[in-house]
């Protein structure tokens, strides 16, 4: 991972004499324009040497775990590396902040930097003289084998949008004798009121949440309620009993309940139902003996599905409801690999000059579907001749360890020296979070970009490059898609746990990252990156500065001490992330962090940011989305780097909770011009007139609108050419904007509105969105739409999504045909006269997701669902009862069959 290090420094130091030319041109005392050529000529050096170092590295990696003098010269440039990112840290630094006061306060500050120049240029000359130095020492040693091994990967780094990874059909691969019998264990007496435990255990990788998933999503549909939760290996039981609550679908504020009170209220919504729970990746018995056994109703018809690699855990299985998973048979390992490596491929063929080294990658693999899944994918990114595939293999070959599983290891190990480095940095920070986290593409993004990892390319944006990079990650197999939004983008993603163990050994290893889970001593020294991931943290053992660069914590309760401590030892750190914490106020070390890209208090309890944040000059990020946060300090203005400003207050309205816009000092968001996320502010006409200078906003959220704001709302919106995401919520529900003043760009493509739309102006408004052709996702709240006004939506035929909350008031809802051609998700959400929809045959060609809630007199199905054959999912929330008897079969008349047909081809119907 040296090369990966290397890439992001030179970045850095191509940064830093970027500044070359202005610096001198800034300079006043002679001496010091004097040092400073002395520190830039340095910088050049380090720049030059590092270029020229990065291809070798590329390919020293394979070697340095068989070739020990290959291992330590790649430790010693790492190390040299990270020297000189702390001397251009220091440096970037130091010369923002003599740009700061007044005449007299700029020379004080350049007379006492005149030193700092001097001690860095001549720390960097050293650092320069030990890199030659070890250069002069790689070229006494020939590597074998190397000079087979040039050239260089980078062309894999192609975005893969077109490839992108689907549902993992491709892995059910040799399942269905233990999916019928899996199937019948839970489905098999139903009509009896009876309690039962299954278990499928086996090694890591086996494929245990693969069958498991697969069996769920079809018996599902036979229970009343049903939930899967991840438990994983650090589990917290008050955690997993808060996500067992929502999966089950039970609408409460666990945030501050205590554990008995939130056991009663599962227990009272599960009495006498039909349900099943799936406990996913358990590590310990005492999960289910000590804390979530008792939980559930004993009088009902319940099932249980436990997945672990434990036997003790499988041992709790009732009578003989227990499944060992073995790695694949040589048949269904051939089937999985063919599926991976051959997916570009009509037939899914191996070609026969290929055959005899298919057979050695899969010997290789041993029956291991991860490991398959992860060369397949490798390969199918490699032209299909012998030689490309020959010399894949002798990298595997390279890459085996003495672990009990060779094969497997190696293969993992190749997958990752196989990405380019720009991806190994990305892929590596993945392991920071907890096991079995979901990992949300835009906070991805957010951290790899502040992190330095991603570089703009081919006319194509950060946020651009960075998805492709993570589309990259998911068709190698090294990360799993979670969800997917309604465009088919990467939602949220997952690292497997095997996978997850090999990063962060690796990461560790490189001092990349160092994760605390919770057991064992514990020590930062050295290491750029800090995760904590479990609350009962000891003293960390650090010794004087640090070189912490980041520091994650993904735990509820944070120790502000520790914290502080932390910071107080780090003061080159670029990226703190307390996001989920119940933290209150931020300790005064953070606002000294002059490096500081990243700060994030997304879901915290955090009730005020001081003025002092506006020391953090180089911020580029800050997240504070749901806190407690009312309004934002004025110096927020003085963050001239600030690319994502989210901020939003977490309010109650009845019965639950909404994000409302933030207060906005008068005169500073003005200043923010390199803004591209703003979200989301309470409108006032001062802070409407400032945003009129943001005209590179992609993201913009505003609240709190009245009809007095829209005239400098609406030349504020038609200001910003870039715009793709775009929510305006109105002061009242009962209020309607003027949307007919609205010129809306044609780069928008998700709009939401939140209050009254005026009917008769709607078929002339609509009419002058048909140039939107990038529209695809729109919301509309307390809408007040009908049977007369709802049609005029469908003028909008490239929406793929819909969602209409406390928007319809009409008894009848009708979709002609052809309407919404490319309509994926549809969502009706509080209609209460809401009595019957019909779809004529070809409307809602695209549907895949149908939801219903709070619709108490929709007492059927819709009419012509029968015809929406891409349909996946039916979601039946608050239904009337008449519904949910049919949905249970309660009634055996032949109507009710009638309608149950109608939906017969819906894989997954949730109700409640």
């Amino acid at each position: 991972m040296a090369e990966a290090v290397v890439g992001v420094l030179i970045g850095k130091l191509g940064g830093a004499l970027a500044k070359e030319a202005a610096t001198y041109g800034a300079s006043l005392l002679c001496k010091e324009a004097s040092a400073l050529k002395g520190l830039f000529g340095e910088i050049r050096k380090a720049e030059r040497e590092l270029e020229s170092m990065k291809a070798y590295l590329r390919q020293a990696e394979k070697f340095k775990d068989t070739d020990e003098t290959t291992g330590i010269f790649i430790k010693n440039i790492r190390e040299l590396s990270f020297q000189i990112e702390d001397v251009i840290d220091e440096f970037m630094y130091k010369l923002e902040d003599d740009k700061h006061g007044g005449f007299a306060a700029k020379m004080k500050k350049r007379i006492k930097h005149l030193k700092v120049w001097h001690r860095l240029a001549h720390k960097l000359r050293d650092i320069n003289a030990e890199l030659e130095e070890a250069a002069k020492r790689r070229a006494r040693y020939v590597i074998p084998g190397m000079q087979g091994h040039s050239g260089s990967s980078d062309h894999n780094a192609r975005s893969t949008n077109q490839n992108l990874c689907l549902a993992r059909e491709d892995e059910v691969v040799g399942i269905e004798h233990n999916a019928t019998k899996l199937k019948q264990w839970l489905v098999g007496d139903l009509k009896e009121k009876n309690y039962k435990i299954a278990t499928v255990w086996g090694m890591g990788g086996v494929g245990k949440t693969t069958l498991v998933d697969h069996v769920y999503k079809i018996v599902k549909l036979d229970f009343d309620a049903a939930a899967w939760v991840t438990v994983s290996q650090s589990y917290q039981v008050e955690d997993l009993l808060k996500r067992i609550a929502t999966e089950f679908g039970i609408i409460t504020d666990a945030t501050n309940m205590e554990i008995r009170t939130l056991v009663e209220i599962i227990r009272k919504h599960l009495e006498g139902k039909r349900y099943i729970l799936v406990l996913d990746d358990v590590w310990e018995k005492d999960v289910w003996i000590n804390n979530i056994m008792e939980v559930f109703p004993t009088n009902c018809t319940s099932r249980f599905v436990l997945t672990s690699r434990k036997f003790d855990v499988a041992s709790l299985a009732t009578s003989n409801c227990r499944i060992e998973l073995k790695p694949l048979g040589d048949k269904h390992s051939w089937e999985l690999f063919c599926k991976a490596a051959f997916r570009n491929s009509d037939d899914k063929r191996c070609p026969s000059e290929l055959l005899d080294l298919a057979a050695k990658f899969l010997q290789k693999c041993e029956g291991l579907p991860i490991a398959i899944a992860c060369i397949g994918r490798l390969l199918s990114f490699k032209p299909l001749t012998c030689p490309e595939w020959d010399s894949v293999y002798k990298e595997v070959e390279l890459q085996s360890t003495n672990n009990l599983i060779q094969g497997v290891d190696s293969i993992l190990k190749l997958s990752l020296e196989d990405l380019p480095y720009e991806l190994k940095n990305c892929f590596l920070h993945c392991a920071i979070f907890p096991e079995d986290c979901e990992l949300r593409r835009r906070r991805l993004i957010r951290h790899w970009i502040t992190s330095g990892f991603i570089k703009e390319k081919e006319n194509r944006t950060l946020e651009q490059v960075a998805e492709g990079y993570l589309n990259d990650l998911v068709n190698r197999s090294l990360l799993q898609v979670v969800m997917k939004n309604e465009l088919g983008r990467v939602k949220c993603c997952r690292m497997h746990d095997v996978i997850r163990h090999l990063a962060l050994d690796k990461a560790a290893k490189e001092c990349f990252c160092k994760v605390y889970e919770g057991h064992g001593t514990f020590t930062i020294h050295g290491t750029r990156r800090l995760s904590i991931n479990n609350t009962n943290i000891v003293p960390l053992n650090q010794s004087g500065e640090t070189h912490l660069r980041a520091v994650y914590v993904s735990t509820h309760t944070v120790d502000v001490e520790l914290l502080r401590s932390i910071l107080t030892s780090s003061t080159l750190l670029s990226i703190l992330d307390l996001q989920g914490t119940k933290i209150k106020m931020l300790p005064n070390e953070v606002f000294s962090l002059f490096n500081m890209r990243f700060l994030g208090v997304r879901n915290t309890q955090i009730e005020i940011l001081p003025e002092t944040i506006g020391r953090l000059q180089n911020l580029e990020v800050l997240d504070a989305v749901d806190t407690c946060l009312l309004s934002l300090p004025k110096d927020v203005g003085k963050l001239k780097k600030l690319r994502y400003l989210y901020a939003t207050v977490r309010v109650s309205e009845g019965t639950f909770w909404r994000q409302r816009g933030v207060k906005v000092p008068r005169g500073i968001i003005k200043n923010l011009t390199g803004l591209h996320a703003l979200q989301n502010v309470k409108a006032s006409s001062e802070t409407l007139h400032d945003v009129t200078a943001l005209t590179d906003l992609r993201t913009f959220s505003v609240d709190n609108v009245t009809r007095e704001h829209s005239l400098i709302l609406c030349s504020a919106v038609h200001n910003m050419s870039n715009l793709f995401s775009l929510s305006i919520t109105m002061s009242n529900e009962n209020e309607a904007f003027p949307l007919e003043q609205l010129s809306l760009p044609e780069t928008i493509s998700k709009l939401a509105l939140d209050g009254q739309l005026e009917k008769k102006r709607m078929p002339e408004i609509l009419s002058s969105w048909l140039h939107l052709h990038n529209l695809t996702q729109l919301s509309l709240i307390f809408s007040n739409l009908d049977e007369n006004s709802f049609p005029n939506l469908m003028v909008l035929r490239n929406l793929c999504s819909l969602r209409l909350s406390k928007a319809y008031d009409g008894k009848t809802l009708c979709f002609s045909a052809q309407s919404f051609p490319r309509l994926r998700q549809l969502c009706i959400r509080g209609a209460p006269q809401l009595s019957q929809v019909e779809i004529e045959e070809g409307a809602l060609g695209s549907l895949v997701e149908l939801w219903f809630a709070g619709c108490p007199e929709l007492k059927r199905f819709p009419r012509g669902i029968e015809y929406l054959t891409t349909l996946d999912e039916l979601y039946l929330v608050d239904a009337a009862d008449e519904l949910i008897e049919i949905l249970r079969q309660e009634d055996e008349a032949n109507e009710c069959n009638e309608e149950l047909m109608k939906i017969s081809h819906i894989r997954r119907v949730f109700f409640n």
